[in-house]
């Protein structure tokens, strides 16, 4: 089977950025956000009882609106992702930002009117049959409202983020657009590379001596843009900050948490738990250094993947399109339909090209009901990985599909759960394929990167931001500051056990400055470790694919607390469920040392 290695973006607006049909969705919304401003306001309780026919409809048109604003974003950032060097997209983005700001208002007044209202009154409203499936949501948005200032007051923070907070967030993108990096092949011949091929590169296989080469281009590269990196970083935290100091708190973390309807002291234990355990990994980092030829790892090397024997290790996209399907199949049929789908109608981009932005990912569509998918295919294990991990996001989304759009609006670490969980199948199942020592060594390598990330390369990020921010609270903090924090946070995470660091992290990590999503780091290890609970109930359950879609289809409708407590049985806040997972992955660690002993 031959799948097309790029999306289909007309199925969502033909004819690109320019599409006649794009215009006439803002247009669209423009009007529907203009007379549901006038319903809204217009609205009175006592005049809408006993069956709150018109409040139903507000709550209607608030979802319509935000799934049309958010089928026309993820179009628009498809194009600007594919392309970097695109200018129009920019426009049309910007001025989706002004219609998602007046959305936003309606939401503040809307959030408003549910805190005025009479509890009785409230209680009434969300036992309606159209809306109970909604009661969570509209809880949790009455509590959100209790924090928010009076309608004006926030309508122009949101006007001012959107040149301000938004737009540092903006002019991050722009700045690594115009990036180019030094890159010297094996046959001495120069060429200069974008940040998402550079990024590429220091993921594959390459001489020890030509990735490190590369690395110190990269690292040249980002502090040749440290001023205005380190500008746009603190701007956007001063925002931040300032805008949490106007909502009544001072604590950086209280909305983060909230976000991912998660307590601090579910934080504090998994956050425990990685600590204590984290010494296997160094282990396997010093094993994997000896493999490699080399006394101790370096930065570059933590991603870079081990290439023993005289396999590849490599697949073509077609091949890992129906490695993935067939492996979801033995888990999950729906996983693997659903797969099979995305592969057949045109959801991935996963051509290697230039001027693509770096990294993946997935953005669900929520009119038509499909995602779409972004990455870069080059044949490594990782990749696969990646598709998988992708796909698993797309499944999320199918399951919650003709759910309400609130219910849809799952946390970001419930939401790593479903793509850990796909890309846990594909890495177990590669490494069950290899038919000798060293092709299952070079396989458990690839499927380490995931507790590495997690355990060690998360845990920096997250002690760099907690500083970091703790630092913001007091003055602006300079790039070589900036630097300093990095340098630290990365030795205190991978206990001084590599040879070189990357200072400049701060500076080439896109999810320090995305304006949406703060902290966008620990999410990522609950998710993983979530996901490995639920990986090994999975192999032991002949029901799983039942369990596991009413899990997901509970993800935006109780806190994380509630929702372990509900599907799995496990308290959050003690270590056991921690730890079970921790023990799958020294499983890993164990046959990896193993095999590779004679090999010493």
């Amino acid at each position: 089977m031959h799948y097309s290695e790029t999306w289909d973006l007309d199925r969502i607006f033909p004819g690109g950025i320019e599409s006649p049909a794009l215009q006439t969705k803002l247009t669209t919304i423009k009007h529907q956000l203009r007379d549901t401003q006038t319903t809204l306001t217009n609205w009175r309780a006592d005049a809408d009882t006993p069956n709150f026919d018109w409040f139903e409809q507000i709550v209607r048109d608030l979802q319509t609106i935000e799934a049309g604003l958010a089928q026309s974003e993820v179009f628009v950032v498809a194009i600007q992702s594919a392309d970097a060097s695109d200018t129009k997209a920019g426009a049309v983005l910007n001025h989706l930002y002004q219609l998602d700001n007046e959305h936003e208002k309606l939401m503040t007044q809307f959030k408003n009117l549910l805190v005025d209202l009479p509890q009785a009154t409230f209680d009434k409203i969300i036992t309606e049959p159209d809306l109970q499936p909604l009661a969570f949501n509209l809880k949790e948005m009455r509590q959100q409202g209790l924090a928010l200032l009076d309608s004006e007051t926030e309508a122009l923070i949101n006007n001012l983020a959107i040149d301000g907070f938004q737009g540092w967030s903006d002019h991050y993108d722009t700045l690594v657009s115009q990036m180019q990096i030094k890159y010297t092949d094996q046959n001495g011949k120069t060429t200069l590379l974008s940040a998402g091929q550079a990024q590429n590169k220091l993921a594959a296989a390459m001489p020890n001596a030509q990735r490190a080469d590369l690395m110190a281009n990269w690292e040249q590269a980002w502090q040749q843009y440290a001023a205005p990196f380190a500008d746009t970083l603190n701007h956007l935290a001063g925002f931040r900050l300032q805008n949490y100091q106007a909502h009544g708190t001072t604590n950086f973390l209280a909305k983060p948490l909230a976000l991912n309807r998660m307590s601090q002291a579910t934080l504090d234990m998994m956050t425990k738990v990685v600590g204590q355990n984290k010494d296997m990994l160094l282990h396997y980092l010093q094993r994997k250094a000896a493999l490699m030829g080399k006394t101790q790892i370096d930065w570059q090397d933590l991603e870079a993947p081990l290439t023993l024997g005289t396999a590849t290790n490599t697949q073509t996209y077609d091949e890992a399109a129906e490695f993935v399907i067939d492996h979801f199949q033995k888990f999950s049929p729906k996983m693997a339909a659903l797969a099979k789908y995305a592969f057949d109608h045109r959801w991935i981009e996963a051509e290697n090209r230039p001027n693509k932005r770096p990294g993946g990912y997935m953005d669900n569509l929520p009119e038509t009901q499909e995602s779409r998918i972004f990455m870069t295919f080059t044949g490594s294990p990782n990749d696969t990985a990646t598709l998988a991990h992708e796909l698993g996001h797309a499944f999320h989304a199918d399951v919650l599909k003709d759910l309400p759009l609130w219910r849809q609006d799952y946390a970001m670490n419930v939401a790593e759960t479903a793509s850990t969980f796909a890309e846990l199948i594909v890495a177990d199942a590669n490494v069950k394929s290899a038919t000798d020592a060293k092709t299952k060594l070079n396989l458990l390598d690839a499927k380490m990167q995931n507790p590495l990330a997690m355990f060690l390369d998360i845990q920096a990020r997250y002690l760099f931001e907690t500083r970091f921010y703790q630092a913001r609270q007091q003055h602006v903090v300079t790039p070589t500051e900036l630097s300093d924090l990095m340098l630290a946070a990365q030795k205190e995470a991978y206990g001084d056990a590599l040879t070189t660091y990357h200072p400049m992290f701060w500076a080439s990590k896109l999810h320090f400055y995305i304006s949406d999503v703060p902290f966008y780091n620990f999410p990522y290890t609950f998710g993983y470790l979530f996901s490995l609970g639920i990986y090994a109930q999975a192999k032991h359950d002949d029901h799983f694919e039942d369990r596991y879609i009413a899990l997901l289809s509970d993800t935006a409708n109780m806190s994380t607390e509630d929702l372990a407590r509900k599907h799995l049985g496990v308290d959050l806040t003690k270590p056991d469920f921690w730890q079970a997972g921790v023990a799958l992955i020294k499983r890993d660690i164990d046959e990896f040392m193993a095999l590779s002993a004679p090999l010493l």
